[in-house]
């Protein structure tokens, strides 16, 4: 909390936001891989070059030592046997292999054919890969790949591939089609979960949860922001229509009267059945909205009550709506004498992404429970809209920019701290369109002619204003 942060920082005398500033100017090692397959002699190299960008102070990076975990994967799926060229025989058919050159080969022996390299497995050091996989490598790593993280990364790496065409195509006319390559990536996903109870279920729930705006919005040099929002909700859209049947058979599956328990295995079916009612309330079926009502009210947990909710809450049509404003004001009544619990009340319905959600947050500024001197409350409605909810924050009225920096001038009297954190999403101006970035602009200015600025609020629009 911004109490503990503050706390700290008096008891031990250091600016932790000057240590956070510090930290993220910190370069992030990168590694290039590109690979080499000799027939003749079996032989299967990886070039692997690593650097890191300049940082304040660091302008000439000595190579770090990077474990780089990885394994290779004939074109059954198969995994291949590790051997080193000059070793007498192989070392398994997973390793860890020691990068500690700027550029280093590795050579591997043995191999009748060229295989798909599965790279930092596990995450085996925080560095950015960059290896040129085909978009057939990622389907095919999606379906083989024996290591959890790998199938995830392949399956984030397909789905970014396919969205970043979308959005070029999407700027050249109003509609695009989704690749069915996409398309039976997940079916095959889905097709795995429903014949195989075995298979890690929280796996299968995040490689069937397409990558987020705010991941999208992080990646891209200028974000579009519609198309992205566009574009996400018109894939989510068709994997739902098309895997429609193969979603409510997983729901189905991991539906049944389970009683409830903190262990891993449960918590990863409740997301993989939450995930699965989430795409199926995109098919706007009337039974499906009343379905997620029933898991609403019949609960057992906050978990599965929550996702209900979330999905009543943003479902377009209006059985959905009419059930949405049941199942909120049945919540709060519910919980309203936990603090922390209606703090998720105010997240649900500020990061909703229906028209008219700027217009609800400002209503609930008003609400009894609000309080514009208490950080958690702030965090959770005004920031959650302001960090979370892109489409309505960045309308290109500019009115999410304008709000923002009311509310930061009026935090700048109460608790600069928090003021200044919540300034951050205008100060990334850069990421957006020449539009954009003038209406941020404005705001940022505005905040800055506006007088008695406090130190913290001052520092963070002088160094983001032009």
């Amino acid at each position: 909390t911004e109490d503990f942060v503050k706390a700290m920082e008096d008891a031990s005398g250091i600016d932790l936001g000057q240590f956070r500033r510090w930290y993220s100017q910190a370069g992030t090692p990168e590694l290039n891989i590109s690979a080499s397959y000799d027939a003749d002699k079996q032989r299967y190299s990886l070039r692997v070059r690593q650097s890191c960008p300049d940082t304040p102070g660091q302008t000439d990076k000595q190579p770090f030592t990077i474990p780089l975990r990885l394994g290779l994967l004939d074109r059954q799926g198969n995994e291949l046997a590790l051997q080193l060229a000059g070793e007498e025989q192989a070392g398994g058919t997973d390793r860890v292999l020691e990068i500690t050159e700027a550029e280093q080969e590795l050579v591997f022996e043995n191999l009748p054919e060229q295989p798909v390299p599965s790279l930092l497995r596990g995450f085996s050091a925080p560095v950015r890969l960059h290896y040129d996989y085909s978009r057939e490598d990622f389907f095919f790593l999606m379906q083989h790949d024996s290591d959890g993280f790998n199938r995830w990364s392949a399956a984030q790496s397909l789905a970014m591939d396919v969205m970043a065409e979308m959005q070029a195509t999407l700027a050249e006319r109003d509609k695009t089609e989704v690749p069915a390559i996409l398309l039976d990536a997940f079916g095959n996903v889905l097709d795995a979960a429903i014949s195989d109870d075995s298979l890690d279920k929280a796996m299968i729930a995040h490689m069937l949860n397409l990558p987020s705006e705010s991941y999208q919005i992080e990646q891209a040099r200028i974000a579009d922001v519609d198309a992205i929002h566009a574009v996400r909700e018109g894939i989510a859209n068709a994997l739902a229509a098309t895997h429609h049947d193969k979603f409510a058979q997983l729901y189905k599956d991991n539906d049944a009267n389970w009683e409830f328990d903190v262990k891993a295995e449960d918590i990863a079916r409740r997301a993989l059945k939450n995930l699965s009612l989430a795409y199926l309330m995109r098919s706007n079926d009337e039974d499906w909205v009343q379905r997620c009502y029933w898991q609403f009210e019949g609960a057992s947990n906050m978990t599965d009550q929550m996702a209900a909710l979330r999905c009543l809450v943003n479902s377009p049509i209006a059985t959905a709506s009419e059930l949405a404003g049941k199942a909120l004001t049945a919540f709060y009544d519910a919980w309203q004498h936990e603090a922390l619990v209606v703090d998720q009340w105010f997240v649900v319905q500020a990061t909703c992404s229906l028209p008219g959600t700027l217009e609800r947050v400002k209503q609930l500024m008003e609400h009894s429970d609000f309080e514009i001197r208490n950080p958690n409350k702030v965090r959770s409605l005004i920031g959650a809209f302001c960090a979370n909810n892109h489409t309505a924050f960045h309308a290109k009225d500019g009115a999410g920019y304008e709000f923002l920096a009311d509310q930061v001038l009026t935090l700048d009297k109460i608790n600069p701290q928090i003021a200044s954190r919540l300034l951050t999403p205008l100060t990334r101006w850069k990421k957006f369109d020449n539009d954009r970035q003038r209406l941020m602009q404005v705001q940022l200015q505005r905040i800055k002619n506006s007088g008695d600025l406090s130190k913290d609020v001052f520092e963070v629009v002088e160094k983001s204003t032009v």
